[in-house]
């Protein structure tokens, strides 16, 4: 009979230790990442990226990160790029390390439930004509991230270039770079893209009248931002199961 109660104690204890580790598993911050260029840096979180997540997963449990800087190639944060005839760039990695030290600042001593990256990223690339290593710069850049945060579930949302350079001459790889972007959102169960064709008419910050435009409207801006936050929501729910 004590032999009965202690090996049922002892299966009780290992019932409760896995029920308390499941527990810990699922805890944790949401972290999401926002880098690129300018329509990144355009983009105030703020206004509707962070209210909309943090509406589906609590102010306490939700951690934004944004660093972007207009005007800069996928190389800047890319450390390991290439042009089409293997040569490296100098300056590459640049702003991926400034990125990285605010994500590891904001991350210290946090559990982190999820994370998930969002790109808006590809017209200094067409303008150079990149885009015959943008795929490969950009999957690189993902396997970079994992890496450096030591996690092979990182969620990513990639912001489609405009149609602005379809009909801008001097941007010969605007097409390819746009079909890139879908292609490798598209390759992943943790991948997804965001249409911006139509972000680019109306009024801007200094209160001019645009149409189809390089830079996005101030309304543009704000769907932009809330369909970022849609998608990395629906890619977290998706993946969390």
């Amino acid at each position: 009979m004590f032999r009965r109660i202690i090996a049922s104690m002892i299966v009780l204890i290992f019932v409760t230790m896995s029920v308390e580790a499941d527990e810990k598993v699922g805890q944790g911050k949401h972290l999401f990442i926002l880098s690129g260029q300018s329509n990144m840096a355009g983009m105030n979180p703020k206004v509707s990226f962070t209210p909309t997540v943090v509406a589906a997963f609590g102010k306490e449990n939700v951690i934004v990160v944004k660093s972007a800087q207009g005007g800069q190639p996928i190389r800047k944060w890319y450390k390991k790029w290439k042009d089409a005839d293997g040569k490296p760039a100098k300056s590459a990695g640049e702003r991926y390390d400034i990125l990285m030290k605010q994500v590891n600042l904001a991350i210290k001593d946090q559990s982190l439930k999820s994370v998930t990256f969002v790109w808006m990223q590809g017209e200094r690339d067409a303008r150079e004509n990149h885009g015959k290593v943008y795929e490969a710069s950009l999957k690189g850049l993902l396997a970079q991230l994992s890496g450096d945060l030591n996690r092979q579930d990182i969620n990513f949302v990639i912001g489609r270039l405009s149609d602005w350079g379809l009909t801008n001459s001097g941007r010969r790889d605007w097409k390819l770079i746009r079909e890139v972007q879908v292609k490798v959102a598209d390759s992943s169960s943790r991948g997804a893209w965001v249409d911006t064709d139509d972000l680019n008419d109306g009024l801007n910050k200094k209160g001019k009248e645009i149409k189809d435009d390089l830079h996005y409207s101030v309304k543009g801006y704000e769907m932009l931002g809330k369909r970022f936050a849609e998608k990395s929501i629906e890619l977290i729910k998706k993946n969390g199961k």
